[in-house]
């Protein structure tokens, strides 16, 4: 069958499908001749399994593992409730300290933080796990891609005038000829770099997205 029908029957975007399949997690079949994926009711419980196991948060390697046979579904599924006893004790902790400051009478500005974040330093020593700001609350950095889409441009539109330049002199200057001539690697590079950039932004956009499923 066909991927349209797989999300209609597993309830899964397209885009879900085919992350699934370059994680591993999925390898259905090809046609012979126009090596279009052809699924089949096997590729849908696998699927199935998958979108369970996400659904519970269980990380891709352990579903790979089980998948493969060389983790059983109890030993899977007992390591995640480490994991998850682990979080749901994190949020007891913060649970606790938000009521504690919920007590404070006034505004926030009349809070003296010190002593909260001294705790809260202890007890991340202790094990206890908080949100790290230092990785969370930062800007997605962009203006690499920008700035490597704008020097593409620049040197494209130097490139076409120098081109149309050195059709009217004859001969072409040899500083201009060798000038012409390692233009494509630069600009080889500038579109290599933005490439990378951009990849990196959608692969960061797409693990979050499939951390639903």
């Amino acid at each position: 069958m066909r991927i349209k029908e797989v999300e209609a029957r597993v309830d899964l975007s397209a885009r879900n499908i085919r992350f699934y399949e370059k994680q591993g997690l999925l390898a259905p079949r090809r046609q012979a001749g126009n090596g279009y994926r052809d699924y089949d009711e096997a590729d849908l419980d696998a699927l199935r399994r998958v979108k369970l196991l996400r659904k519970l948060d269980v990380p891709l390697e352990e579903i790979r593992a089980m998948l493969a046979g060389e983790l059983s579904l109890d030993e899977g599924l007992r390591r995640h409730l480490v994991t998850l006893e682990a979080r749901s004790k994190n949020l007891d902790t913060a649970r606790r300290l938000c009521a504690e400051l919920a007590n404070t009478p006034g505004l926030l500005a009349a809070l003296d933080p010190a002593a909260a974040l001294a705790e809260m330093d202890r007890l991340e020593q202790k094990g206890v796990r908080f949100i790290d700001v230092r990785k969370t609350d930062q800007k997605k950095k962009t203006h690499a891609a920008w700035l490597a889409a704008l020097v593409f441009v620049g040197l494209m539109v130097m490139v076409e005038w120098m081109m149309v330049w050195a059709l009217t002199v004859d001969p072409v200057p040899l500083p201009v000829a060798l000038l012409l001539a390692g233009w494509p690697p630069v600009l080889v590079a500038g579109t290599l770099l933005a490439l990378r950039q951009r990849l990196k932004e959608i692969r960061k956009g797409e693990e979050d997205a499939y951390r639903n499923y």
